[in-house]
């Protein structure tokens, strides 16, 4: 027997976790089930992470968490239960698989069945934001080798226990060298332990529109976090639905299994909800725990009672559903259907599914890195560059001289176009002249000149070379 976490959550939650607790109970499942209560009361009552401790020491024993949509309050400061839970767990990798349902649920694409694996704790998510000037707000965007090496794996791992024949990476480095571009690097990099997957790479652009046209093109993609939560959406409602899809939160010691929608707070409380995101949640849960023929006669049931044309408000068509029905009533039916199989949709098999267990990360031996100059940003009202370039030349340090100045990335000194548009915020390149050595004393010498000459500086980024090998952005039209 499994020992697992649940929470109702707020909105429909509760119903569509009652209904789906019935489902897979009455299927055979083997679970003591402790529950918790997150959310919005808990939200409201002072707690801005939605969670108390003693629910995380829960989540903590029992290493698998069934989680119902939850509502966080608007403004106040409250954080996302959602990325606070993958990231304190280390859920690195979210599993969302999107399967078309034809002809039983309206779809413009009968073939579709991808499954979307989205890097879940860092990219623009780890949510370091700062205002810099009063026009110009900065997000920052974090990619580590770590967290693309361990799901780049899990993605070709997962496509290799599930059978499946190709690996799609989605970037955008033709732009962000740098962090996609690490993305797609560790990417060719993996995909050569695995001759046996097809693999290929796509900018994230016209991968997306290819997959929003032609989704049967594809298998199992890849991508950092920003861009899979965007298209794991867009690929659950090409399938059908988005109320049909669900999802798994995987790390090294935890797990967490949810559905993809929200806690839609107008359809509380009125038996009218589709538990099937949450149900399909729960079926990964399944398979995790290895419950693999509970999941199997679980899902068979659930495609057969859509097969027969027993639908919730959200899927129900006149002319290809049957009977239109309340929450509880689709999970009884569901219930009815366990142990048969569906006749015109294929059934699943779970002979072979597994939790994969991943081997953890081995650190590298450091490169040898080396100071080769600074990005300084200030703040500065004026609208003429040369004017900032030559303050900023009365205030350089010995060996070391500016050359170059952006304004939100593109080179505007020397040689800007009168036509670019400028805000009040500038990027300033200090590097070391005639071969000299860069060190700190001339940033902090660099710092404290601006700051006598009332220059107002906001932040540096020390600028790198890895064994030799820059690892900065050059400025846009260098």
């Amino acid at each position: 027997m499994a020992t697992i976490t649940v929470a109702k959550g707020d909105g429909i939650g509760p119903e569509i976790m009652d209904a789906t607790l019935d489902i897979i109970l009455a299927a055979g499942a083997d679970l003591q089930i402790e529950e918790i209560e997150v959310g919005e009361k808990v939200y409201l009552a002072g707690n801005t992470s939605g969670i108390a401790k003693e629910s995380w020491d829960t989540i903590r024993r029992n290493k698998v968490f069934l989680k119902a949509p939850i509502t966080t309050p608007q403004g106040g400061g409250y954080k996302s239960l959602n990325v606070t839970t993958r990231k304190f767990l280390g859920l690195y990798s979210n599993v969302r698989p999107c399967a078309s349902l034809h002809p039983f649920v309206h779809t413009k694409h009968p073939d579709m069945d991808i499954v979307i694996i989205r890097e879940n704790e860092e990219d623009l998510y780890a949510g370091i934001e700062h205002q810099q000037t009063d026009e110009v707000v900065q997000c920052l965007k974090l990619i580590s080798r770590p967290g693309c090496e361990k799901i780049v794996r899990y993605a070709f791992e997962y496509a290799r226990a599930y059978n499946r024949k190709k690996v799609t990476c989605f970037t955008k480095d033709n732009i962000m060298k740098q962090t996609d571009g690490l993305f797609h690097q560790v990417f060719e990099e993996i995909a050569k332990e695995y001759p046996d997957i097809e693999n290929e790479h796509w900018i994230i652009d016209i991968g997306a529109a290819k997959m929003a046209d032609t989704p049967e093109n594809f298998d199992v993609i890849v991508m950092p976090n920003l861009y899979g939560d965007v298209l794991s959406d867009v690929a659950a409602q090409i399938a059908g639905s988005v109320g049909l899809a669900g999802s798994a939160n995987i790390g090294e010691e935890c797990a967490m299994f949810e559905a993809i929608h929200g806690s839609a707070p107008r359809r509380a409380g009125q038996n009218m909800a589709n538990p099937s995101g949450l149900l399909q949640g729960a079926v990964l849960m399944l398979n995790h725990l290895g419950q693999n023929e509970v999941a199997e006669k679980v899902q068979n049931a659930w495609i057969k009672t859509i097969e027969d044309g027993i639908h919730t408000y959200d899927v129900y068509k006149e002319g290809i559903s049957k009977e239109r029905v309340g929450t509880k009533e689709f999970a009884q039916a569901v219930i009815a259907n366990l142990g048969h199989k569906p006749t015109t949709l294929k059934p699943v098999s779970y002979a072979n599914a597994t939790a994969l267990k991943l081997p953890k990360y081995q650190r590298k031996a450091p490169a040898r890195k080396e100071l080769v100059g600074v990005d300084v940003f200030v703040q500065w009202p004026g609208l003429n560059p040369d004017e900032l370039a030559q303050k900023l030349t009365g205030i350089q340090p010995q060996q070391v001289e500016l050359s170059m100045i952006t304004n939100r990335g593109i080179k505007v000194w020397p040689d800007g176009f009168e036509e670019t548009f400028c805000t009040d915020h500038w990027r300033c390149r200090f590097k070391p002249v005639n071969g000299y050595t860069m060190t700190k004393q001339h940033i902090i010498e660099l710092l404290s000149t601006a700051e006598g000459h009332h220059v107002d500086t906001i932040k540096t980024e020390n600028l790198y070379a890895f064994d030799g090998k820059q690892a900065f952005s050059m400025g846009q039209g260098q």
